[in-house]
């Protein structure tokens, strides 16, 4: 299972919630170019531009053979090289966590790590890759899923509902909030 999706749609929050209620691996691709550059994505796409970053971006996914329950969390411009959206669809079953610019914007208006935000107008950044991205997310993902504004939790059981329903796990049981009955 692999999330794709912009900047600030949940991939990582969400993914790694997901992991745990299907009993896998949480796999976040960014933290994995950090261990691998030894610094983190913001200082190396500084230093050397978006085209040398991409190209370890596509590296470190070539590297990765996902186990049936693994979840990856993307970085948002993860489908903007072809090998990526090629390697994405052959080895995990895609989801696309989708999110308006708006909405986006009003998750990230304060962050200020992530390289492609840092303009003096954020909102039509994220609308202008928004327009070039989305139609790569969804050329990309199985499924999609409109994040708006529910619980990650309500997204996590929406997700695992998708994925149920198309076969590709097993019935996930829900996540309980009570503790186990003790004897």
């Amino acid at each position: 299972m692999a999330l794709v999706g912009m900047p600030g749609a949940g991939k990582t929050t969400v993914g790694r919630h997901l992991a745990r209620r299907l009993g896998g691996e949480f796999i976040d691709l960014d933290a994995l170019i950090e261990e691998r550059l030894g610094c983190k994505i913001r200082a190396f796409f500084e230093a050397n531009g978006e085209t040398a970053f991409r190209q370890i971006e596509t590296e470190t996914l070539e590297s990765l053979h996902p186990s049936p329950l693994s979840v990856l969390s993307t970085g948002g411009g993860v489908v903007v090289q072809p090998r990526n959206r090629e390697l994405l669809r052959e080895r995990w079953t895609v989801m696309y966590l989708q999110s308006s610019p708006e909405e986006l914007y009003r998750r990230l208006r304060h962050d200020t790590q992530r390289p492609l935000l840092q303009v003096s107008n954020p909102l039509a950044k994220l609308r202008e890759l928004y327009a070039q991205r989305d139609p790569l997310y969804r050329q990309t993902a199985q499924f999609v899923i409109e994040t708006g504004r529910p619980s990650v939790q309500r997204l996590v059981g929406m997700i695992a509902m998708q994925l149920e329903l198309a076969g590709v796990v097993e019935q996930v049981p829900p996540r309980s909030h009570a503790s186990p009955a003790r004897s």
